[in-house]
């Protein structure tokens, strides 16, 4: 008798969109791993239960995307370092002794596409990030890390962007201001953290944040151009990404916490670069 196939899944509402299946897919093909990875809609209000059922029926692992991954983080009962600073989880492993350990990859995933895919140096280099949700609280550590010889954190609320950076004052030279404080000062590295890219918006910003050879980051992705990516072309960065290949190298690290092996992600970030420009 043979043994059911270990399950993996991504969890979010809505989740239709994800492409984390196709991707997932793509890695157990490429590691000839035996896995299912499907996309499943949780309730609100109902998440911790949909984890426990899907544990039970032979899930092993779930990446988490909005609006669960601090349920996530409750819901963890071993903690990565760098999830419990986030205080957010978007990766669960269910362990032998029915431990759920939780982490987040999305800091690993951004700081591997910009240095990996992209050639960007972080080290010694001025970096705006511009939000101070969620998915900014969770890529700050790996950033410093790479030992930056600033980071301002700019939101719109500016006591959100200041305690943020009193968070993780101890990794490094990290401040935090409103959007209309940024003046003239200008980065070698900007990060666009909010989704107003996913709403066809732009946050408010001055045209003289780039420097010389600066590089504009989006993490955001759609099949073209996002509007900030299209605003920082016109205002002077050289280099301008969306966070396609974030996705996919947090997806990486993922597969790497379940399955134990690392797949090579520039062919996956190029199949699915294909498929939304045929979209």
């Amino acid at each position: 008798m043979t043994s059911a196939v270990d399950r993996y899944a991504v969890f979010g509402n809505p989740v239709a969109h994800s492409k984390s299946p196709q991707i997932h897919r793509l890695f157990a093909e490429q590691t000839k791993q035996s896995i299912t990875y499907t996309a499943e809609l949780a309730a609100i209000g109902q998440f911790a239960q949909t984890v426990g059922t899907f544990f039970k029926n032979n899930g092993k692992g779930l990446n988490v995307t909005v609006p669960f991954k601090e349920n996530a983080w409750s819901l963890a009962t071993q903690r990565s370092t760098r999830a419990q600073r986030a205080g957010a989880v978007n990766t669960l492993k269910l362990q032998e002794d029915g431990n759920v350990f939780g982490d987040t990859t999305d800091g690993v995933g951004l700081v591997r596409d910009l240095m990996q895919n992209h050639g960007i140096q972080i080290k010694d280099k001025a970096i705006l990030i511009i939000g101070a949700g969620g998915a900014v609280r969770g890529v700050l550590e790996a950033l410093l890390e790479q030992q930056p010889t600033s980071l301002l954190i700019s939101n719109r609320t500016k006591q959100k962007a200041v305690q943020l950076a009193k968070d993780f004052a101890d990794l490094g030279n990290i401040d935090g201001c409103g959007l209309d404080e940024i003046n003239q000062s200008s980065f070698d590295i900007v990060i666009n953290g909010t989704s107003a890219s996913l709403h066809g918006k732009l946050p408010a910003l001055p045209g003289s944040i780039f420097k010389k050879d600066a590089c504009s980051y989006d993490m955001m992705y759609a099949a073209q151009a996002t509007p900030f990516m299209q605003w920082s072309r016109e205002n002077g960065a050289q280099q301008v990404f969306d966070g396609l290949g974030m996705l996919v190298e947090q997806a990486a690290e993922s597969f790497y916490i379940w399955r134990g092996v690392r797949p090579q992600t520039r062919p996956v970030i190029e199949h699915i670069r294909n498929l939304l420009s045929r979209s």
